[in-house]
């Protein structure tokens, strides 16, 4: 028996996966995020793997590390890498619920990224039903913030990708059914603009406005968009009563740069910027940053073997350098040889249009398992 005979079967994942789908666990909900660890935990567990909790910080949630027994448990292995939070505040599933159609599947964080967690479990699964033996030994670690940037499991994942020799990052494929061998550097940016404050029905000129100050700065911000670089403002926060001129303003940025250059220019250009009004001012303070992950060697020989796999099973992968960021960013940078964008392929993330094409999920769980199959160590 190959893999190719693996019983992967993609309307019995989709059921498997509704459960996953249905546990909504927003990044900053500790409580939902963790009912999600404990779903996946016990998942890890019917597979016979060996698993450890590892508490949150910051007032983040747990995080999943799961290993299985294997004669060369001490060597360098094979980490596969993925998080559990979701964009989707609780309460989404009332307007937009699981729905399985049409041959695609639709829900919050289905796409991004329950759907490829549980194409590698259930790849995991086939291969010790079928009684197979990876050549190097297995890893999962599922974390818990991926969608703010890690700022609470960046050394986790770190420290944990260094004991290991390969890294698969089973993110959502490319639209083109690709993979990602590289990724652009994200960086975050907190932003600040103070006012002065009046009453704005009785004397709204003895007042300064921080969120009309906050409006040329995002007009100014977005405007800063190139082809290398994208910048976008993604959260604004300002005033707490209509009738009062506003004091403070708050907002979130994001930096999307392709090369370490256009960070470096990127910071300068967000550290440096200036108010437009008078008696206003304006703070910026960098927050979480996802290095560039420039395509190795190693990286691109993990690619070519996996891409050889792929034609194998009847299907392309072709590379790509990506935006959006991953915690494939961390161990990219690393210089571990490492493969993203292993998912399912669909449309839609961080939308309430997120779905993705169900036979994919047999489709990559089969690549997957040949992938565990067939590393040894020496690609």
């Amino acid at each position: 028996m190959d893999v190719t005979q693996l019983a992967f079967d993609a309307s019995s994942m989709a059921t498997g996966l509704r459960e996953w789908v249905e546990t909504e666990s927003p990044t900053y909900d500790r409580a939902a995020v963790n009912r999600m660890m404990d779903v996946a935990s016990r998942h890890l567990a019917i597979l016979g793997a060996e698993i450890q909790r590892i508490p949150g910080t910051l007032g983040y949630g747990d995080c999943v590390k799961a290993s299985f027994a294997h004669p060369r448990r001490d060597k360098p292995g094979i980490l596969i890498l993925g998080h559990l939070d979701t964009v989707h505040p609780l309460g989404t599933l009332d307007h937009f619920g699981w729905r399985d159609e049409d041959g695609l599947c639709y829900g919050p964080g289905t796409l991004d990224m329950k759907s490829g967690n549980y194409l590698s479990l259930e790849a995991i699964g086939q291969l010790r039903k079928a009684g197979f033996e990876t050549k190097l030994p297995v890893t999962v670690l599922f974390t818990s913030d991926e969608e703010v940037g890690s700022p609470s499991t960046r050394a986790l994942v770190e420290a944990e990708a260094a004991r290991h020799r390969y890294v698969l990052v089973p993110e959502p494929a490319r639209r083109n059914g690709g993979v990602v061998t590289g990724r652009y550097a994200i960086a975050r940016f907190e932003l600040e603009t103070r006012g002065l404050p009046s009453h704005a029905g009785l004397r709204l000129g003895e007042g300064v406005s921080a969120i009309r100050e906050m409006a040329h700065q995002i007009i100014a911000i977005e405007a800063m968009t190139d082809a290398d670089a994208g910048y976008s403002v993604g959260v604004v926060n300002g005033g707490q009563w209509s009738n009062c001129v506003s004091t403070i303003c708050r907002a979130k940025a994001l930096v999307s740069a392709t090369s370490d250059e256009k960070l470096a220019e990127a910071d300068e250009r967000m550290s440096n910027l200036k108010p437009v009004g008078a008696d206003v001012q304006v703070d910026v303070k960098r927050d979480v940053v996802r290095p560039v992950w420039t395509t190795s060697d190693a990286s691109w020989s993990l690619y070519e073997h996996a891409a050889r796999l792929a034609r194998g099973l009847g299907f392309e992968i072709p590379p790509q350098n990506s935006g959006g960021g991953s915690d494939g960013n961390f161990t990219g940078a690393m210089g571990i040889p490492t493969l993203d964008g292993l998912g399912a392929r669909g449309d839609g993330p961080h939308t309430l249009d997120e779905h993705i094409v169900t036979e994919s999920l047999a489709e990559r769980g089969r690549l997957i398992a040949a992938l565990l199959v067939t590393l040894d160590g020496v690609v």
